[in-house]
């Protein structure tokens, strides 16, 4: 994940508030209605549409629920004053507020609650009833084209963008997907082929998303990727069923005469921990280099959480270094202690600092670089460095993220059977 302030802010700023329904005696409208909305941001000249449920009469039990073709994400509402509510975004550091009108639509804005980017915001509209996403039901175009499989992406773009690759599938007029990079992916999302032309969008609680293009005679398409506020890009890409993005386990790598990594960072309390604590001594030891404010680093600790759990007791520890969006220690207990609390995490978290790449570069000097949030870092019970993983490919990619399971699951199961060194045998059986 880029971690420019800009990408930060959008990144962050997340969260769905409803309204609906009669006034009440003591002034308080109810909760929104039961039932699909329909919300559109505005974001530059584009419109991203997003669509959500919203179940529960009790804002102590209340739900809005995010959904993004088979994807459901889940927000926990509250009350705000007599006509609004406010729900956060689970561990994203974000809020949107909005309110009933007059015309039964609800007007709002998606807000950063991150100290010193508070102000940042995307207005929306929200109506209810509407499933639809981008064309309204009986108004489609039929498709010229069937735009499914594999397809190798061109960025145009002064910045360097990494390479990515869509993956498609389309049902008529239906289209869902996923666009992945070395860093990770966008998450699962769902739009439309109308005639020669295609929308995708998507909204799982970081920045909104939107892909749009023309699919053009020759088969290719071309387009504009939009992320939040922050940046829009144009590609061009053709169907390529061999596309393959750059080896995850090449990119990041240690630097020549290095072989174990070092490094002392406090943990959510204040406490300094190193990895060459007794604690990790004997141990294969893995390392977690996140952001509360990162989605495929969230993916990834949905992922590693549960699995953690049920493997510890094999002679295994892991370590999440958290870099957030302010270089503050009290800040992260309430972004890293809020991902702790959400997904069980058993494991150490650690504050690392500000969420720079150079920052974690700086302070993890064996590594010849860093290139994206997350990176897994696997350490043997010698203490050695043994696999460097870049970014994270999540569920929706299918084969390969069921590919990234299998192999992180045979990585660990090696390194887990070979034997505690003889000098260390004593500190590993003290750490059981």
């Amino acid at each position: 994940m880029k971690t420019t302030i800009s990408a930060k802010i959008a990144c962050l700023m997340t969260s769905v508030v409803l309204l609906g329904g009669t006034v009440s005696a003591n002034g308080s409208k109810p909760l929104p209605r039961e039932g699909i909305w329909r919300g559109v941001f505005n974001v530059s000249e584009s419109k991203v549409p997003f669509n959500f449920e919203f179940k529960g009469k009790d804002p102590k039990t209340a739900i809005l629920t995010l959904i993004n073709g088979a994807r459901r994400d889940d927000f926990h509402v509250e009350r705000l004053g007599a006509d609004s509510i406010y729900v956060k975004m689970n561990t994203y550091d974000a809020a949107l507020v909005a309110k009933l009108e007059d015309n039964g639509t609800l007007t709002g804005e998606y807000r950063s609650l991150v100290p010193g980017f508070r102000g940042n915001s995307l207005p929306f509209v929200a109506e209810y009833g509407k499933a639809y996403r981008f064309v309204e039901p009986g108004k489609d175009v039929a498709p010229k084209h069937d735009i499914s499989g594999k397809w190798e992406i061109k960025t145009y773009t002064k910045d360097a963008v990494p390479a990515s690759i869509a993956l498609l599938k389309q049902t008529g007029n239906k289209l869902t997907g996923v666009i992945m990079t070395v860093v990770g992916d966008t998450r699962e999302l769902e739009g439309t082929v109308q005639g020669d032309e295609f929308e995708l969008s998507g909204f799982t609680g970081p920045s909104p998303f939107i892909v749009k293009g023309k699919i053009n005679d020759d088969n290719s398409i071309s387009g504009e990727q939009g992320f939040g506020i922050y940046k829009n890009v144009k590609f061009d890409a053709q169907r390529n069923e061999k596309a393959a993005l750059p080896d995850p386990y090449k990119l990041t790598f240690l630097k020549e005469g290095y072989n174990k990594l070092e490094f002392t960072f406090p943990d959510l309390n204040g406490k300094q921990v190193s990895l060459s604590d007794e604690k990790y001594k004997g141990k294969v030891v893995i390392i977690e280099t996140i952001g509360t404010w990162c989605p495929n680093c969230t993916d990834q600790t949905v992922f590693l959480a549960p699995w953690f759990k049920k493997n510890q007791s094999r002679g295994v520890e892991a370590i999440a270094i958290g870099f957030e969006q302010k270089d503050d220690l009290e800040y992260a207990k309430y972004t890293l202690g809020t991902l702790k609390n959400k997904y069980g995490i058993t494991y150490d978290i650690l504050f690392g600092g500000i969420a720079d790449k150079k920052v974690v570069a700086e302070k993890l000097p064996a590594l010849n670089k860093f290139v994206a949030f997350p990176t897994t870092i696997i350490i043997d019970r010698k203490g050695n460095v043994r696999e460097i993983y870049t970014g994270y490919t999540g569920t929706v990619t299918g084969k390969y993220f069921e590919e990234y399971e299998r192999k992180f699951n045979k990585v660990l199961d090696e390194l887990i059977a070979e034997p505690v060194p003889e000098s260390l045998t004593v500190a590993y059986n003290k750490g059981k």
